[in-house]
């Protein structure tokens, strides 16, 4: 019980901490880029995920780590990097828009439905090994990464998500 009690308490404050950053130092800035430029670090922050292939790795993880989370998370992940990294890749075209609006659908699918496969397998939080670190540190910041991918991606094109005059009026 109490093992469960601390792994989600450090997704909660993971989620606080980082939703913190995000409020106060990054949507402050990228609020006024345009689309592309706004998308183009959170993109390649999501390139990343192919860390969750660690959870195919022996000893990084416990033997005993159920294999329908490992296999689901891991594939999950690397198509989700692959998918960021194709948005990247074509972000000067509306191509590139529609690349970052079917990475960011199966992007934050894939991270539900990992928190779903770790509850249906019974997962233990021990069972993660090292990789501990991905669900509790990494997880919530891809969540609000693809929160305000939403956002960003629902701006006109050239526009940036608020102008200077209405920055200016707000303040």
């Amino acid at each position: 019980m109490l093992e469960q009690l601390a792994f989600f308490g450090s997704i909660a404050f993971s989620c606080l901490a980082w939703g913190t950053v995000f409020a106060q130092y990054v949507w402050p800035e990228l609020r006024l880029r345009p689309r592309g430029d706004a998308l183009r670090p959170l993109l390649t922050l999501h390139s990343f995920r192919f860390l969750g292939l660690a959870f195919f790795v022996p000893g990084v993880v416990s033997p005993d780590l159920p294999w329908a989370f490992a296999a689901s998370a891991a594939f999950g992940d690397i198509v989700a990097a692959m998918l960021a990294l194709l948005s990247l890749l074509f972000l000067r075209s509306g191509t590139g828009v529609l690349f970052a609006w079917i990475f960011n659908v199966w992007g934050s699918v894939d991270l539900v439905n990992a928190f779903y496969q770790a509850n249906a397998t019974g997962l233990s939080p021990g069972q993660l090994g090292a990789t501990y670190f991905i669900p509790t540190l990494i997880v919530p910041l891809l969540l609000i990464t693809h929160g305000l991918m939403v956002r960003v991606l629902l701006q006109h094109q050239s526009q940036p998500a608020l102008r200077e005059t209405q920055l200016s009026h707000a303040r």
